[in-house]
């Protein structure tokens, strides 16, 4: 049955279906967002993998999925949104296959990019899934439901890939993905209704998701292949491409990024101030879990545990942090969330070799989690109000892409600006101090993200849904 309009109850068995399925597409992606960090030293050592190739395992994930993510979104509005959202799941496990079974790291590397092709089909559909089948009135609610058992899955994703690592093969955080996927992909088959939009456009910005991709990529493999013979090249290859992205998407008839938002300065700034703060919090995560595995001895599962206080602050108090948004306005808690997050990095700095979790790890994260609760739903909020109620949807996916992009962005440089290469990352000495230069680094992106937000945020939505309406 194909629905153009939201006719399901939230409390009707196909209500429950739908969230069901979106739920465990999306939690596919976020398991994967969360073990692999946890994974990477074993996988180094077990592959023989050098720094870089590492750094690619984390990357080329992220790469494909920031550059596609919106012409995902564009393909499930003009073919169905559970279709595409299927394919996507579909992709995904093939693609979890062929990382579980992986006899070299560069075979790992392209069946991470071709994951993250996978996820940037299905991770718009499985939201676009609720906003399409759901009744007005329910929709709410079932965003709300997706929402928290979601953030279930982020929960539960360091202890099941620790302890999968540790206890099992590290082979196996993919191949979980196998089981969840069919279960996935039953349920929305069977009771999942299609829909679409019918005002999409016939035609794709496909020239506009190859430019992003080559010019993601070139810029990648320049940072993260430093001082290699083919990197100055790459660089040029990247930013050639950007600017081509540039030129198409202000030209193209439907462009999958519409540059017209960002002549808003609340959507502009709020977008700035989210590729600093995401570059941040993906070089924070992938340095301290590494931090904790060589230099303070950790195994798996107690590096994967470690970094758990972020995700409860999340799962607990991020409400609480759009609630004060609502009241007080954007402004502070994007520019108070962003700060507390950088002093909690300094704290951090205690993780070394005699590292005790509950006095040098514990404090900093807590501090951090509590900042980014505080930071994230005002953030969305404000991205959603500068921008028209009709290009909501592109507004959203134009930050999640940019939030993305800046974590590869961040793993792949920092690396490098703190002399790291080779097998660094396996020896203790070497890399205590690259933690310490990447930590300080991070501390001050989330600072001068929090600055930029006081500088540009306005006091209320009020004020930037006003500048979005142009009046």
């Amino acid at each position: 049955m194909t629905q153009t309009s939201g006719q399901v109850a939230f409390g009707s068995r196909t209500g429950r279906a739908i969230v069901a399925a979106a739920v465990l597409g999306s939690g596919l992606t976020l398991l994967d967002g969360t073990v692999v960090n946890v994974a990477l030293r074993t996988i180094g050592e077990d592959l023989d993998a050098s720094l870089a190739e590492l750094q690619w395992i984390s990357n080329g994930y992220l790469l494909t999925m920031a550059s596609l993510i919106l012409l995902g979104g564009s393909l499930g509005d003009r073919y169905g949104r559970r279709r595409v959202f299927v394919v996507g799941t579909i992709w995904f496990a093939a693609a979890s296959l062929l990382c579980g079974i992986a006899p070299s790291a560069i075979v790992l590397i392209v069946a991470r990019i071709l994951q993250g092709i996978g996820a940037a089909l299905l991770t718009p559909g499985s939201l676009a899934m609720i906003q399409g089948a759901f009744e007005p009135g329910s929709r709410a609610r079932a965003i709300g439901s997706w929402s928290g058992m979601g953030s279930i899955a982020a929960a539960i994703g360091p202890f099941v890939g620790g302890a999968l690592v540790e206890y099992v093969n590290w082979r196996w955080i993919f191949l979980i993905n196998l089981p969840v996927a069919v279960l996935t992909v039953v349920i929305a088959q069977r009771w999942v209704p299609e829909t679409r939009d019918p005002a999409a456009p016939p035609h794709f910005d496909v020239s506009g998701a190859v430019l992003a991709a080559v010019s993601l990529g070139g810029i990648t493999y320049a940072l993260i292949e430093w001082g290699g013979a083919l990197a100055p090249w790459a660089g040029i290859v990247g930013v050639v491409t950007a600017v081509a992205f540039l030129v198409v998407e202000r030209r193209g008839d439907h462009p999958m990024m519409r540059l017209e938002l960002f002549a808003d300065r609340t959507f502009s700034a709020a977008n700035a101030m989210t590729l600093l703060v995401y570059a941040a919090l993906g070089a924070v995560l992938f340095f301290l879990v590494l931090q904790l595995q060589t230099v303070g001895g950790y195994g798996a599962l107690e590096a994967g545990l470690a970094t758990l206080p972020i995700t409860v602050c999340m799962v607990f108090l991020a409400s609480r942090g759009g609630a004060i948004g609502q009241r007080i306005g954007p402004r502070i808690p994007m520019t108070v969330g962003p700060i507390v997050m950088g002093l909690a990095s300094f704290l951090l700095l205690m993780a070394g070799e005699d590292v005790n979790y509950w006095v040098d790890v514990l404090p900093g994260l807590v501090v951090f989690g509590l900042g980014l609760a505080l930071m994230v739903a005002p953030l969305t909020a404000t991205v959603l109000a500068a921008a028209p109620d009709e290009n909501a949807g592109i507004a959203s996916g134009v930050n999640n892409a940019i939030a993305r992009a800046g974590s590869l962005l961040a793993v792949a440089a920092l690396p490098v600006a703190v002399g790291l290469g080779g097998d660094d990352y396996a020896d203790a000495a070497v890399f205590d101090g690259a933690f310490r230069s990447a930590t300080i680094i991070c501390a001050v992106l989330l600072i001068l993200g929090g600055i930029v937000s006081w500088l540009t945020i306005p006091r209320s939505f009020e004020e930037a849904s006003v500048d979005s309406d142009g009046s």
